[in-house]
């Protein structure tokens, strides 16, 4: 259990980069022609945007690619001088090989102040032939226009769930793990698109039992099971209100949650309830209030309980229009 899995399993290539298959078309095509304009890779975390980086770096240059390919991360070196300092050094240089270019790899690039991004789009202009930069970030919204209308966006999405139980099946066989069905479909449900949390999930699952279940799965990721998520719903709908509240503190206390887990678990299991829509877009507007009270610092039980109270009132609703 030494390895971090998420780097044993890093992909040596293009051709092994998992359920992003529109953009690893068109990356191929720029490694094929050995020329690539500067990158932005935008999209949800664990999606594949670092991965693809690297890739292209070692199906460009072999071997030695950590010699042509910087890494950086934004969000520890957000300022102006690291733009002036460390990043224009590297680009400034020319490299000494078939290609003309070097890589340079900025993650969580929209961590970056708006005067360092504003250096940053200078520096990319005046060192483009001996430097071509990646930008990875998850709100592309948050990266200046100019630097945007200089790179070719890819938007990458979430994993799909045949993708990550194909690629999970491929490591359990590697390491010697069996995976139930169950098992299997709760690393789907937590990982939500996310590769490298499917897979840190089953390392940390794997250091438990040999054979990875769903009840394995929840208790060692501290993730409360869908069921018991929804029946906690119904109860409050049922108007059964303090059961509720029982149900709530099992969730707290057996699964280890946050407040604002609870709240995103509710939100995820509001569409699949059997009640009409009018009423679930009650309890989702009023689940956004829960989230950002809680996020801005209000009392993680109040709040939950307040969402809970007011499904017991959207539950008096659905039973006032069953009768009339």
């Amino acid at each position: 259990m030494d390895d971090i899995w998420v780097e044993k399993y890093r992909p040596k290539g293009l051709n092994e980069v998992v359920g992003q298959d529109a953009i690893v078309e068109r990356l191929t095509a720029y490694v094929k022609a050995e020329n690539l304009p500067h990158l932005l890779f935008a999209g949800p975390a664990g999606t594949g945007k670092t991965t693809c980086a690297i890739a292209i770096a070692k199906d460009l240059y072999g071997e030695d690619w950590r010699n042509y390919f910087q890494e950086l991360n934004a969000s520890d070196e957000r300022g102006i001088d690291v733009v002036r300092e460390k990043i224009k050094e590297f680009a400034r240089t020319a490299p000494i090989g078939k290609i003309p270019f070097k890589i340079l790899f900025l993650d969580e690039a929209d961590a970056l102040t708006s005067d360092a991004q504003a250096a940053l789009r200078r520096t990319m202009e005046r060192y483009t032939h001996t430097c071509r930069f990646v930008l990875s970030c998850n709100f592309s919204s948050k990266i200046l226009d100019p630097i945007q209308s200089r790179c070719a966006v890819f938007r990458f999405k979430p994993i799909r769930a045949e993708d990550v139980s194909k690629h999970l099946s491929k490591i359990a066989k590697n390491e010697g793990l069996t995976i139930t069905k169950e098992g299997m479909d709760a690393l789907i449900y937590i990982a939500q698109g996310d590769m490298r949390k499917a897979i840190n999930s089953l390392q940390v699952a794997a250091s438990v039992a040999k054979k990875i279940d769903d009840e394995v799965l929840y208790q060692v990721t501290s993730t409360a099971r869908p069921e018991d998520v929804k029946k906690l719903m119904e109860t409050a709908m049922k108007g059964q209100f303090l059961q509720a509240r029982q149900i709530l503190d099992e969730l707290l206390i057996k699964y280890g949650l946050t407040g604002e887990d609870i709240v995103k678990q509710i939100h995820s299991t509001i569409f699949g309830l059997g009640i009409p829509d009018k009423y679930k877009v009650q309890i989702i507007e009023k689940t956004a209030e829960t989230e950002f009270r809680i996020v801005e610092g209000s009392n993680d039980r109040i709040q939950i309980e307040a969402l809970l109270a007011h499904m017991v009132l959207v539950g008096e609703l659905i039973k006032a229009q069953a009768k009339k």
